[in-house]
């Protein structure tokens, strides 16, 4: 009896050891993988089904943790990187978001207006670093003439700054895109001219502003005239009854 005892405890303290030995090897294991893995990193997910062409919203979206091994620069990792943005695909709940399922919202006023880019090259020149939300003149010249060929256009967006600076995109009716894309690839010089000194201001040419001053001079000119016809209906009669 005493005899059985004494194994079974031999054999307890023994898988004990071997339980501690097992563990350990585990542990190591598990430690060297998570080495590998670089740790773990929270990356956007939808919180459920999302439509395309829709705003993203923060309580559309719910974060997952991934292995930095597997963590990729098309990932979001902050939130600021899907702020008005929209996908271009539906997505399902658990679905991870990445840069090229999503694009920023359209900043044009009208439907029915399209985006032009403009780039600088040898026969396009810019007068000044142009930025979004300025207006420009684009003049171009051709072997007969040079003229303004559109006034005060919207600027959407940028291409650089500075020394970096490389293009702008410009809104425009379908109409006027077509209009400049066909100057883009047969005139001969194309010049961007900043329109306006403030953001969003709309500029008001020489000739406007002289048309209004004329218009304005033709109105005061006009009362008088009315004011004496007037005058001689009203001495008319006095005339009448006098005879």
């Amino acid at each position: 009896m005493i005899e059985s005892k004494k194994r079974a405890g031999i054999f307890f303290i023994l898988a004990f050891i071997l339980a501690l030995i097992a563990g350990y090897l585990v542990y190591g294991k598990v430690k060297e993988l998570n080495a590998e893995l670089g740790g773990m990193t929270e990356v956007y997910v939808a919180n459920g089904d999302i439509p395309s062409r829709v705003v993203l919203q923060e309580d559309q979206l719910a974060k997952m943790e991934i292995p930095n091994k597997f963590v990729t620069d098309s990932h979001i990792t902050d939130f600021s990187e899907v702020q008005n943005r929209v996908s271009v695909v539906p997505l399902s709940e658990g679905d991870i978001i990445t840069n090229n399922m999503i694009k920023p919202v359209s900043n044009l006023n009208n439907e029915d207006h399209r985006l032009v880019s403009i780039h600088r090259k040898e026969n396009v020149q810019f007068d000044q670093v142009i930025e979004a939300l300025d207006r420009v003149d684009i003049i171009v010249s051709s072997d007969e003439e040079t003229e303004t060929f559109l006034t005060d256009v919207p600027v959407v967006y940028a291409q650089g700054t500075n020394d970096n600076f490389s293009g702008i995109a410009v809104e425009l009716s379908t109409k006027d895109a077509e209009r400049l894309i066909h100057q883009q690839n047969y005139a001969d010089y194309i010049r961007i001219l900043k329109a306006n000194v403030g953001k969003g201001d709309t500029m008001i040419t020489g000739e406007e502003e002289s048309a209004e001053e004329g218009a304005s001079n033709e109105e005061t000119e006009q009362v008088p005239e009315e004011e004496v016809t007037n005058e001689e209906s009203e001495q008319e009669p006095e005339e009448q009854d006098a005879e």
